[in-house]
């Protein structure tokens, strides 16, 4: 699937299983304010990277994500995460 991004570039993202998306959301790890609110991701730049080395759809992998801005990563990283959380909030019948 071609994703197109909002700066105007663009990645395929490749189709991935269940257990490959479990493995990547389960990587993901939060830490929160006492209040509870969001204060960062733990590991965050080898969490974008394991995300982007699975997801995305390139012969040169490697040479991709040495190109990317830390804007980019992030911009891309946050696209895949939508893309896995879409349709979370229907019911099952």
């Amino acid at each position: 699937m071609k994703v197109k991004l909002k700066s105007g570039n663009s990645f395929i993202m490749r189709e991935i299983s269940v257990d490959e998306r479990d493995e990547l959301l389960d990587s993901v790890e939060y830490e929160h304010n006492p209040d509870g609110t969001l204060r960062q991701l733990k590991m965050m730049h080898s969490t974008m990277t394991k995300w982007m080395r699975i997801c995305i759809d390139s012969d040169d992998i490697e040479g991709f994500l040495k190109t990317l801005s830390l804007e980019q990563r992030t911009e891309i990283f946050t696209e895949i995460q939508s893309k896995f959380f879409e349709g979370e909030g229907k019911a099952s019948k």
